[in-house]
């Protein structure tokens, strides 16, 4: 079977380029660029990459059409801040050669924070469906957390993704304010509503559930800093649901119910 790596990108230009190089021994590279005002699209029309611009509404969306964009069946999926290893590249090309026997496939994925990959806390394996065949998958979610569903049997492998997610603490705090944002509305799209309880109850189990159960005290201060982060990450989303109450039940006339 013939594969196609399958991005896609907005102002990249930074990134993208040793994501690209890790999927040189597809078939096919597409990437479908959402709009970029820097050099992203050229730098990947030089690296042999077919370009397809679409205007960006959602990452479910935009996912979906890139998988219809491609030339073959079998996907890789990537992100421009992650890598395929040498290792998980030899064990696709072999996987290929002796034939898939499922309809997609789990790759865990380790991130790299402030200079060390993390295999400790929630974010390690952080298994991803990023190998399947597209007649039998697609991408689903709302807001945040878009994910593959696979219509069939779904294997494991071995080899990693390697995940350059955040440049600096700075950057951490800014995606986890906008990450927290769309959880908060995704929430309340799906009938939930903010309490206090929440609030006080989960971001503690946590911390601790990151730190102790997940062994995030193995990496060290980088581990109480990422078990932090991933705590204030659940309280943030649900102070953010409950100022959508607070700001409804201003907007509702009284004498109504909303």
């Amino acid at each position: 079977m013939k594969i196609s790596a399958v991005l896609i990108a907005q102002n990249e230009e930074q990134t993208i380029g040793p994501a690209l190089d890790s999927v040189s021994w597809a078939d096919e590279i597409v990437v479908v660029d959402g709009g970029s005002s820097d050099g992203t699209i050229q730098l990947c029309k030089d690296r042999g990459a077919r370009v397809v611009e679409h205007g960006f509404t959602s990452y479910v969306e935009q996912k979906n059409f890139a998988l219809r964009q491609a030339a073959h069946d079998w996907l890789l999926s990537l992100d421009a801040d992650e890598r395929v290893t040498d290792q998980l590249a030899h064990e696709i090309q072999a996987l290929n050669r002796s034939g898939f026997v499922a309809a997609g496939y789990r790759i865990p994925r380790v991130s790299c924070y402030l200079g060390r990959f993390i295999r400790s806390t929630a974010w390690y394996p952080d298994h991803q469906v990023r190998l399947f065949d597209r007649r039998k998958a697609q991408w689903e979610g709302m807001w945040v957390h878009e994910s593959v569903r696979v219509d069939g049997e779904v294997g494991k492998l071995k080899g990693e993704i390697l995940h350059y997610s955040y440049e600096n603490i700075s950057d951490h705090v800014d995606r986890l304010n906008h990450y927290a944002t769309l959880a908060a509305k995704q929430m309340w799209e799906s009938g939930r509503r903010g309490g206090l309880v929440p609030a006080l109850v989960f971001p503690p189990f946590v911390f601790l559930k990151n730190f102790v159960l997940k062994r995030g005290f193995m990496d060290g201060m980088v581990g109480f800093l990422i078990s932090s982060m991933n705590s204030f990450y659940v309280y943030l989303k649900f102070m953010k649901l409950k100022e959508m109450d607070l700001r409804r039940s201003r907007e509702t006339p009284r004498g109504k119910s909303f």
